[in-house]
C-alpha cells in the first residue's frame, strides 16, 4: 500500500463563493498546500529546491471530482497519496475529506518538473528521486 500524508485544513469565509460554500479553485488550493506539506514533510522544501537545483514544480492535468460541497468553517482533511514518480513527473491521488472520511473532492494531480527560468522539463533530481522512489 502507498504511504498516504494528511494536511488539516480550514475553510475560511474568503475560500467560499456566493452560496457560502468553497469555491471550486479554492479545492486545487488545498491540495497544493498538502502536496507542498508533503514534501517539506520528505525534506524538501521547494524555495530551497529552487534555489539549490534551478527546478520548480508545476501542475499539468487536473482531473477532479466535486462530490460534496464544503462550508465556512469546516474542518478538512487534504489526503495525498503519490501514486506515480516518473524521470520528470509525479502523479497524486488526492482527496479532500470531512471529519467524517466522506470525500468531499477527489482529483488526480500530475506536477511536472521544469527548469524555473526557461519553464522546460527536467528530470527530478536523484537526491530527491532517491526518496521518492521509497515513498511510493
Amino acid at each position: 500500500m502507498r504511504a498516504k500524508f494528511s494536511w488539516p485544513v480550514r475553510v475560511y469565509y474568503e475560500d467560499t463563493d456566493a452560496a457560502g460554500i468553497v469555491y471550486h479553485a479554492n479545492y486545487l488550493r488545498f491540495m497544493e498546500r498538502g502536496r507542498t506539506e508533503w514534501l517539506r514533510s520528505l525534506g524538501f522544501e521547494q524555495g530551497q529546491v529552487r534555489a539549490e537545483e534551478g527546478v520548480v514544480f508545476v501542475i499539468t492535468r487536473a482531473n477532479v471530482a466535486y462530490l460534496s460541497a464544503a462550508r465556512f468553517d469546516q474542518e478538512l482533511m487534504v489526503v495525498s497519496t503519490l501514486e506515480r514518480v516518473r524521470r520528470a513527473s509525479m502523479t497524486f491521488d488526492q482527496r479532500i475529506e470531512d471529519k467524517t472520511g466522506r470525500t468531499v473532492c477527489h482529483a488526480t494531480n500530475t506536477i511536472a518538473c521544469v527548469e524555473a527560468a526557461s519553464l522546460v522539463p527536467r528530470r527530478i533530481p536523484a537526491h530527491m528521486m532517491k526518496v521518492l522512489d521509497s515513498a511510493q
